[in-house]
């Protein structure tokens, strides 16, 4: 089966914001050796589904205060700058493409209050570092992932009273920013595919050397093997003459 970009699009911002979590913990801790394995967390911290906005507008109005944007916190000093800058940069370009979406698709004299819909900040006279309000912004980038998502996908029939079709251009811009934030998060999370062969001589055999895969992220694609080969005690399976180990 063929994935549409628009499919590609989602499905990059959906391993966006099922890391975002930690990429957020991160932050605020030191940065793994790089001949290790990656963070492996689970939860979204502060970062609330989006399908939870039924609640009434004071809960709605707390749940956005724990969705801060990044660029609307204050980091006294990161324990891990890469991740921080990683974050931001996301972020930022996530919103950035948001509003140009916006500003292409969004039917106008739509009522305001429609949470599908997407606000742009708005600025003070002061110039525009002085922001007035944060608009759609204020709710986080989970939110941001999961409405860029939504457009690129463009199949909801629902939503043709609020949106006209989203333009091939404007898909292939998306593309190009999930993919883009995808492999910042990952990176940062030191989960971009990597092999690693441990200094450690395997326990069972106690002489070949383990090589680990790190799956790109991906715990089913994870995999561990024993250089001895077949004659390794190991109670595993064998794959392509070696012992080894999944998950």
């Amino acid at each position: 089966m063929t994935t549409t970009p628009g499919q590609q699009a989602a499905d990059d911002l959906a391993a966006v914001r099922e890391q975002w979590g930690d990429l957020l913990a991160a932050i605020g801790e030191p940065p793994r050796r790089a001949d290790w394995m990656p963070y492996e967390r689970r939860g979204f911290l502060d970062q609330l589904a989006a399908d939870d906005r039924d609640g009434d507008d004071q809960a709605l109005a707390e749940a956005a205060v724990g969705r801060l944007p990044l660029i609307l916190r204050e980091h006294p000093a990161p324990a891990n700058l890469r991740a921080l800058d990683a974050a931001l940069d996301v972020e930022r370009e996530v919103f950035e493409m948001c509003d140009t979406v916006t500003d292409h698709v969004q039917r106008p004299g739509r009522d305001a209050s429609d949470p599908r819909l997407w606000h742009v900040p708005t600025h003070r006279d002061a110039g525009p570092a002085s922001v007035a309000s944060a608009g759609s912004r204020a709710y986080g980038l989970h939110w941001a992932a999961v409405w860029l998502e939504g457009r690129a996908l463009d199949d909801d029939p629902a939503d043709r009273a609020l949106f006209a079709p989203t333009p091939a251009t404007l898909v292939d811009q998306i593309v190009d920013v999930a993919r883009t934030a995808r492999r910042r998060v990952e990176g940062a999370l030191g989960r971009e595919a990597r092999t690693i062969t441990l200094a450690e001589e395997c326990p069972f055999c106690l002489a070949g050397r383990i090589t680990v895969h790190n799956g790109g992220g991906d715990p089913r694609a994870a995999l561990a093997t024993c250089s001895t080969g077949p004659s390794c005690p190991a109670p595993v399976t064998t794959e392509r003459g070696r012992r080894a180990w999944r998950g």
